[in-house]
């Protein structure tokens, strides 16, 4: 089989594609025929050493996955041969065939497709984590959602729609607001490049208090961080939920008098450690998304496609700031 392999840290241009021997599932795991991976901004770090997890080289990128299970372990039981499956291996997607546990598998109804399933998992299960379980979002609450065109800040759009609350989107480009927009969002700011100076910030503290009205938002879905962070801390309501998802403008530096000053809280979202701990919450959480897509109140959109052989222009392309909710690299 062919595997995208990290064998040195570093960009995507480190990354190799060679045949490697079919594994065999272990205890408690299952074989999956991979038919597409999603790709996330984690892949990004996690081959430069720069991600919460290090797996030891060599090993494959791509922490979500859709396919056809081919092989059972063990000590298995619900999943069979022929099943089709997303599964959540965490790292090791982009391979050809990839033992994963069976418990980070969930069975797919026929009419979700391998695409759809590879851009569900991550983005929305991110969002629908952050939103209810640490967010406390209720209908009729204000959301604002930072990076908001992006896999993650696009799932939250939607599932804040869903959940009955008003949603302002944040993004860099009109294109942007535009996308949002016709997912769920009311309204839409379009902020600047960085970096920001006091003036820009103070500028875009300003526009965010302009669409979020006088209250503020109750919830703020932060994926961006850096320069960003302030301004929109700024616009947060009393008693808000401040939700730090990803940086990838950088770590934000927060003065500790506006969470005072509002009464807010501050607090991050770590939905992989999240289903580590609760695999029930994650089956829940899995059903429930699958049950809003399949009423068509979700609508997750495959900005771009890659097949294995040019994954790593796939992950290159998350460097950018073009990109328009999800992409996935595709197999067979």
């Amino acid at each position: 089989m062919k595997a995208l392999l990290s064998e040195t840290p570093g960009g995507p241009e480190t990354l190799l594609l060679k045949e490697l021997p079919t594994p065999e599932p272990g205890e408690g795991q299952v074989r999956v025929k991979v038919r597409a991976v999603g790709v996330n901004f984690p892949d990004l770090l996690i081959i430069k050493d720069q991600y919460q997890f290090k797996p030891e080289r060599p090993f494959s990128p791509g922490a979500e996955l859709a396919g056809v299970v081919d092989a059972v372990g063990p000590e298995v039981t619900g999943l069979s041969v022929g099943d089709r499956v997303m599964a959540l291996p965490l790292w090791g997607g982009m391979r050809g065939e990839v033992c994963v546990r069976a418990d980070l598998c969930h069975k797919l109804p026929d009419d979700v497709s391998f695409e759809q399933a590879a851009a569900l998992q991550m983005t929305y299960g991110t969002s629908l984590y952050g939103l209810e379980a640490r967010g406390g979002l209720t209908a009729g609450e204000t959301l604002l959602v930072l990076g908001a065109a992006g896999g993650v800040g696009l799932a939250a759009v939607e599932l804040g729609h869903a959940l009955g609350a008003r949603v302002i989107a944040a993004v860099s480009s009109e294109e942007k607001r535009r996308v949002a927009m016709e997912h769920g969002a009311e309204d839409g700011v379009v902020y600047p490049g960085g970096p920001l100076d006091r003036d820009d910030q103070k500028a875009l503290s300003s526009a965010f208090r302009e669409k979020l009205g006088k209250s503020g938002a109750d919830v703020i879905f932060d994926t961006v961080g850096g320069d960003y962070t302030e301004p929109a801390l700024r616009s947060v309501a009393w008693l808000g939920r401040y939700l730090i998802v990803g940086f990838p403008a950088g770590i934000a530096k927060i003065p500790a008098n506006l969470p005072l000053l509002k009464s807010c809280d501050i607090r991050g979202v770590f939905w992989g450690a999240a289903v580590e701990r609760d695999n029930a919450g994650f089956h829940r959480d899995m059903d429930r998304l699958l049950g809003l897509l399949g009423e068509g109140r979700l609508n997750p959109r495959i900005h771009a496609s890659y097949p294995l052989e040019k994954a790593g222009d796939a992950i290159a392309e998350l460097s950018t700031r073009g990109i328009i909710g999800k992409v996935i690299v595709t197999l067979g």
